[in-house]
């Protein structure tokens, strides 16, 4: 600001220079004389730039970050080494098809590759604004096809994805979260992200396979899988579903996170309607719901995880009760609680209970502890304020048993045989399920009539 001396004239004080301004001058190779880039060469001043380039193609890429750090004329010839054709065949590595190797060594070298080449260009660019930075790498990568969002032709046998996720994990580790809104801000923008995620929220689920299958491809390998530390996958995870509505919050994190063919990668989206499911094809989505709920943080509430999970048991129609059952067991006891504790809240309770006689069947398949089941029941009796709303509750948890058993009977009847085996081994199940569970309740009265 202009200070004023006597009322009389101001005085204006030297310009300082924007420190965008002056980060922007660090390519610029008319800003520092010759005299200048020789005194901060050290030993190196005597060498030519190509024996320059010459001894960076025998050290490491970890040498090589550390080694732009000794001075910026040093980062800035490492620069200019990049730049060139031998020192971007070098670096840019693309072998992302050879997965010849056995125990998956050719994954975790060329990872670990680009973890170390994500260190470098975190190092050299030091000195830039995030905008710059990034304008910057993204130059350099460009010419990879296989880092661009629809770049490769078989992206199931690509690792190219992964390798960006890793080097830009390495890039912005440590950055506050205002530079990575930026970051995530740029690749938006970049690869149309918003645009065509769009195009699969608001289309018929399955209408878009490739598009659905593109967008899973680029949101894990290279914005979510390669984090070692829950928060930091948890704001990305935020960055991708906040900007939408519940609804399509929901069909995000199914094309993300849920069942996928084992023989295209491509989104099964009648997996959780057409029958009863697995514990690999709900585990993504069970994660995913506890990361948001288990981080603390400020974007996500209780309620909003909650209404998540509900939006998600519809999508794209109405889950089968086993798999909603399956995904709260999944998910931990605070969520499944909390889910069931809200029905219970709204007077919801005729669907609590068939919830119940689920959580029951699952346990008896997966061979869980039935008595987790029971007193997840005793613990969401406490969320009823009266003793009459409780009693009539487990009245219908004892109703819904039989009428389950009921349906799953007329269910084998109706069918042709292949179907009728199946039927009639769940069947089985729930039979087991609801002697078990009621074995548990009589443990629990009879110990607390003992004491």
């Amino acid at each position: 600001m202009a200070s004023r001396v006597n009322s009389s004239f101001t005085l204006i004080p030297n310009k300082n220079h924007r420190r965008s301004n002056r980060r922007s001058s660090y390519f610029s190779n008319t800003v520092i004389t010759d005299s200048q880039l020789l005194s901060t060469l050290g030993n190196f001043k005597a060498l030519p730039l190509e024996i320059f380039h010459m001894i960076l193609r025998y050290l490491s890429v970890k040498d090589v970050s550390m080694l732009s750090m000794v001075s910026k004329t040093v980062s800035q010839h490492i620069i200019d080494y990049i730049s060139t054709s031998s020192g971007s065949k070098r670096l840019l590595l693309q072998d992302f098809h050879n997965l010849e190797l056995p125990d998956g060594r050719q994954d975790s070298t060329i990872l670990e590759h680009y973890r170390s080449l994500g260190l470098l260009f975190k190092r050299c660019t030091l000195l830039l604004p995030t905008k710059e930075r990034l304008k910057y790498i993204h130059k350099t990568l460009a010419e990879v096809s296989c880092f661009k969002f629809s770049g490769c032709a078989a992206p199931l046998q690509c690792l190219g994805l992964s390798c960006y996720g890793m080097f830009l994990q390495t890039l912005t580790a440590g950055w506050d979260e205002l530079e990575c809104h930026r970051v995530y801000n740029f690749l938006c923008e970049l690869t149309n992200l918003p645009r065509k995620m769009q195009a699969v929220v608001c289309s018929k689920p399955g209408s878009a396979r490739k598009l659905e299958l593109r967008i899973r491809l680029f949101c894990r390998n290279a914005l979510l899988d390669h984090w070692t530390h829950r928060s930091d996958s948890a704001f990305w995870l935020t960055r991708i579903l906040k900007p939408w509505p519940m609804v399509n919050q929901a069909r995000l994190l199914y094309i993300i996170f849920g069942p996928i063919s084992p023989q295209d990668g491509q989104v099964v989206w009648q997996k959780m309607i057409e029958g009863p499911t697995d514990e690999p094809s709900l585990k993504g989505l069970a994660d995913a719901i506890k990361l948001l709920y288990d981080t603390g943080t400020k974007e996500w509430t209780v309620d909003d995880v909650i209404s998540l999970v509900d939006e998600l048991s519809v999508v794209p129609r109405e889950w089968l009760l086993e798999n909603n059952a399956r995904l709260l067991i999944l998910s931990g006891n605070n969520i499944c609680f909390t889910f069931m504790a809200s029905k219970a809240v709204n007077g919801r309770a005729i669907e609590l209970a068939r919830l119940i006689v689920f959580l029951a069947l699952v346990c008896e398949k997966e061979l869980y502890c039935m008595d987790w089941a029971v007193k997840m029941m005793q613990k969401v009796c406490t969320v009823f304020s009266t003793p009459v709303e409780r009693n009539n509750f487990l009245q219908s948890v004892a109703n819904a048993f039989a009428c389950v058993i009921m349906e799953m009977m007329q269910l084998i009847m109706s069918e042709d045989r292949d179907e009728e085996n199946r039927s009639f081994l769940n069947l089985f199940y729930l039979v087991h399920a609801q002697a078990n569970f009621h074995k548990e309740v009589l443990y629990l009265t009879m110990n607390t009539l003992s004491t």
